[in-house]
Formats: structure tokens, C-alpha cells, sequence
């Protein structure tokens, strides 16, 4: 997994920003029954909001090769009876900012009398959601995560459609 670069972070979410509002400013926006604005928009549009999903056929299949060939799996501790040589993944991966400022200011170490590292946050990535947060605050509001979630399906049944 690729550590987050913030600056990437940073454009996508302003990507989002700028495409929801670009979607609002179509002149095809109705409103439901309900008093509760909706909006539609296509798969080309979802395409830039999700993260690429592929497609059962082409995702990792354990003991089976591109030919759908019987190979040994790749995982590790497959084939360990007492089943201990497994890897255990933790539930989310914290990733510390931190900034060393003697060497961001140029200034000679001297541990003795400074301690130099700045703590700026952390950043706590839910890897069974791929939800990712700095200080707590996710990186994604509710209504963008939504949005993206729902894009994925729009695009999954237009590919079927095809």
C-alpha cells in the first residue's frame, strides 16, 4: 500500500469540488418529490470520482494462474498445517507528519539541549473501507464518500449494459 501524498490528496479533493460543482451548474438538475434536491449525472462523470474497482474476472484468484491453471497460492503460510505462518493485517495503518526542523532550517544538531521534531498529525487509513483521516477529520466529507459510492455503481451498470 503507497503511502498518501497530502498534495495529491489535496488536488483530488479539490477535483471533487470543482466537478459536484460543474454537475450543479447543469441545466438538467430536477427535484424530487420530496423537497430533496437530486442530480443526475453520467458514468464519465462518476469515472473521475471512484477509485478503479475491477471487473470478478480479472481479480486475484488464489491457486489459480491467468490460464485458470492450478498453481501453489501465493500465500504465505498456505500450505503450514498449524496455519501460523500467516500474515495478520491490522484494521487501519497510522501514518505519523511529522517535521525534523533542524533540517528543514538548516540548523546543527544538538539532541542534547533541542528535541527538533515538530508533530503535525497523523494520518489513520480504515483499510477495510479505504476511509482515510488526519487528526480524526475525515479527508473525505460524507456526502463526497456517498457520491462516490453510488458513482461506482453507476459506472458497474453501464459497463454490464454495454
Amino acid at each position: 500500500m503507497r503511502s498518501p501524498d497530502l498534495t495529491c490528496f489535496s488536488l483530488c479533493r479539490l477535483s471533487v469540488a470543482g466537478l459536484l460543482g460543474l454537475c450543479l451548474a447543469i441545466p438538467g438538475l430536477t427535484v424530487a418529490a420530496a423537497d430533496e434536491p437530486y442530480l443526475t449525472i453520467s458514468a464519465a462523470d462518476c469515472a473521475a470520482l471512484t477509485r478503479h474497482l475491477p471487473a470478478d474476472d480479472v481479480t486475484y484468484q488464489a491457486g489459480v494462474d491467468v490460464r485458470s491453471k492450478a498453481v501453489a497460492p501465493a500465500d504465505l503460510g498456505a500450505n503450514d498445517p498449524s496455519g501460523g505462518g500467516g500474515i495478520t493485517l491490522p484494521q487501519a495503518v497510522i501514518i505519523p507528519i511529522e517535521v525534523d526542523l533542524f533540517d528543514r532550517f538548516g540548523i546543527p544538531a544538538n539532541g542534547v539541549n533541542f528535541k527538533a521534531d515538530a508533530f503535525i498529525g497523523e494520518v489513520t487509513v480504515d483499510l477495510a473501507s479505504g476511509q482515510a483521516f488526519f487528526n480524526g477529520q475525515p479527508l473525505q466529507s460524507e456526502a463526497e464518500a456517498e457520491l462516490a459510492a453510488r458513482c461506482q455503481w453507476i459506472i458497474r451498470d453501464s459497463k454490464a449494459a454495454d
